[in-house]
């Protein structure tokens, strides 16, 4: 899930930053602190926006910069366990795919795509039902279930647990067919 929070932090201004106008300058600094980092509360921190700057800051003895309060805005991205996501395969493995949300990858374990077990074929890099013959591969789009985040800010590590064995879960082209059965239309299992 996106997220857009409102913050308030105090900005160091560097003497080297002064020729730059304050905003700008307070933009910079807070970028460089925010963007691309994952914080356990707030996920991974995409984008700040909208920042407000105090005009007179605070000088600090031996320090030759300015302090400045500040109000700005963070688009994160947080993922949510039990939230239902979209996206395209990006890799699979022969233990399981990586989803593409948002930012980040996600993965299914082969035993969470569908109640059949998958094979792996190398030579296509794709996992095939052993009795369905359904197939997932790379390029496929997918809807899934958050299962599990685990969130390390020490390595700005996330790892994301998915699951498609659920009903209306899996490649789209699988929903489409159960919504259609779920209608009277009926169609046969497949790719």
């Amino acid at each position: 899930m996106y997220i857009l929070y409102t913050l308030r932090d105090v900005v160091r201004i560097p003497p080297e930053e002064f020729g730059l106008p304050l905003v700008d300058a307070a933009k910079k600094t807070l970028r460089e602190r925010y963007e691309g980092v994952v914080d356990p509360e707030l996920g991974v921190i995409l984008a700040v926006t909208d920042v407000e700057v105090e005009e007179v800051g605070r000088i600090i003895p031996g320090d030759g910069a300015t302090y400045h309060n500040a109000t700005f805005k963070l688009l994160a991205f947080t993922p949510l366990r039990n939230e239902v996501v979209e996206g395209p395969v990006v890799e699979v493995k022969d233990f399981g795919v990586f989803v593409r949300i948002g930012p980040i990858d996600g993965l299914i374990h082969r035993s969470q795509i569908i109640d059949d077990y998958m094979e792996y074929d190398a030579s296509r890099e794709a996992l095939i039902g052993k009795e369905t013959r359904m197939i997932v591969e790379k390029g496929d789009v997918v809807r899934a279930r958050i299962a599990s985040v685990s969130i390390a800010p020490a390595t700005n590590a996330v790892k994301v647990g998915l699951t498609m064995r659920q009903p209306y879960l899996g490649k789209v082209e699988w929903i489409r067919r159960q919504v259609e059965r779920s209608r009277g239309g009926g169609s046969a299992e497949g790719s």
